[in-house]
């Protein structure tokens, strides 16, 4: 049986990664096989792509389009060495991120063309596409103080992304509805504000129907 692509998707704040977290724990009690990812990253050479556009000194000067060409050649690289093969295998793909944040943050949020984007994208990803998209959404509001609280409390070196201003988020958010609205049977909207518990109970109605029993 082929496998299940679920990629996780929205702006900072959101809560992906707890989220993924407690889909994977209950994903694999009930006996499937389950590969989490991040992007970018995923792969030695994407976490290398990912240091340089999220955390080194250098990449104060990065253009807008290094940076959608360096994401594209992370997510190249854990296409086929990681994503396929899984899917080949019936695992079932939990991904923090996929193109559609390159869309939003690359094409709205840098401005760059989104007709350019999608055929770098297109080149990257091949045929490969999610079969399930859920979008964590808080409000710009919520998100700028999510982000300031992480910030206040890690130790994590700086990140690139959570640097950029107001607007540049606000721009991200309108591509990441503008997503929604253009794939809806694709695209699953999550409210983010609720609980962590309430958001996983949301999230599991909606991947639900998509899974085969455990073994099959």
């Amino acid at each position: 049986m082929p496998g299940l692509f679920i990629t996780f998707e929205g702006t900072e704040g959101g809560g992906k990664s707890t989220q993924i977290a407690l889909l994977a724990e209950r994903l694999r009690k009930l006996g499937h096989r389950v590969r989490v990812l991040r992007e970018p990253g995923g792969t030695p050479i994407g976490e290398e792509i990912r240091h340089l556009l999220k955390h080194h000194p250098a990449n104060e000067v990065m253009t807008p389009e290094a940076e959608l060409l360096l994401m594209n050649a992370s997510r190249a690289q854990l296409v086929l060495e990681v994503i396929r093969p899984a899917l080949k295998a019936g695992e079932i793909v939990l991904c923090d991120r996929f193109y559609d944040s390159t869309t939003a943050y690359q094409g709205h949020g840098r401005q760059l063309n989104l007709a350019l984007v999608k055929s770098v994208v297109d080149f990257a990803v091949g045929r490969t596409r999610p079969d399930l998209t859920l979008l964590l959404h808080v409000p710009p509001e919520v998100s700028e103080v999510r982000r300031r609280n992480r910030q206040a409390r890690t130790t994590s070196p700086r990140d690139r992304f959570e640097e950029a201003d107001r607007a540049f988020f606000r721009r991200v958010e309108l591509g990441f509805a503008e997503i929604a609205q253009a794939e809806p049977k694709r695209v699953r909207k999550v409210d983010a504000t609720k609980g962590i518990e309430a958001v996983h109970d949301d999230i599991w109605q909606l991947i639900a129907p998509h899974l085969s029993p455990a073994g099959n």
